[in-house]
């Protein structure tokens, strides 16, 4: 049983903004250059939610020869810093109506509750997109992809924001979409909220299909949730 919560860690990607199409896409034309297999399947079962370093991993096993051995550690770099290029022209195109439908009204009445909150998420670019869908500044603390050393499903990210929220474990609530993320809230020892459906989120019990409708008492309550954590 988790601590009354005090603080609300959000995924990014999924969670607050839609951007896994844009990743989708800068995947794919990576791999078309590259001439690398890839498809949306490989993407949503085994690189949603991921560090930019593993999904290209990922995306380089899915070929014969195409394997990561294949590349130098110098060449894997300049890879994923191409696709990462592809991804932020994309995320400039973003603007406040990309941010899910009652963020703001959702992040202020957590404020006035007490409750703080914080960004935990593996992508590089959280701060480039919370200044463009205009959540800058809402969060007590933001750790992204430039601040851990480990990414999901390793709960660094997650356990760095408590850290920084000055909170515990027992207190904070994880919002996640991703498989991966989920385990790293597990991990963590941090109570889950999912936003998916039951198959695609297996054991969690506390979820709906979108932020957008989940209000603060669904979130506040899933501290209380059927909910088993996973060892550290």
């Amino acid at each position: 049983m988790w601590s009354k919560i005090a603080g609300v860690i959000f995924d990014l990607d999924g969670v607050l903004v839609c951007t896994d199409e844009l990743h989708l896409r800068s995947w794919e034309r990576l791999a078309r250059e590259e001439s690398l297999f890839f498809n949306e399947a490989i993407y949503s079962k085994r690189m949603r939610g991921a560090g930019r370093m593993a999904c290209l991993a990922t995306l380089l096993g899915q070929s014969p020869g195409g394997g990561s051995e294949a590349y130098t550690s110098a060449e894997k770099e300049a890879l994923a810093e191409r696709k990462n290029r592809y991804y932020q022209g994309l995320a400039r195109t973003l603007t406040s109506d990309d941010a899910t439908p009652g963020v703001r009204r959702m992040l202020t009445e957590l404020r006035q509750r007490g409750i703080k909150t914080a960004i935990g998420s593996s992508s590089r670019n959280a701060l480039l997109i919370l200044e463009r869908v205009g959540l800058s500044g809402l969060f007590e603390a933001t750790v992204d992809g430039n601040d851990i050393a480990r990414s999901k499903p390793d709960p660094q990210v997650f356990l760095l924001a408590a850290k920084r929220l000055g909170l515990s474990p027992s207190e904070c609530l994880v919002v996640e979409d991703a498989p991966l993320g989920i385990e790293a809230a597990r991990r963590a020892h941090m109570a889950v909220f999912g936003i998916g459906t039951a198959e695609s989120l297996v054991g969690v019990k506390c979820l709906a299909p979108s932020l957008s409708q989940v209000t603060v008492d669904d979130l506040l309550a899933a501290g209380n949730c059927d909910q088993t954590s996973l060892p550290p």
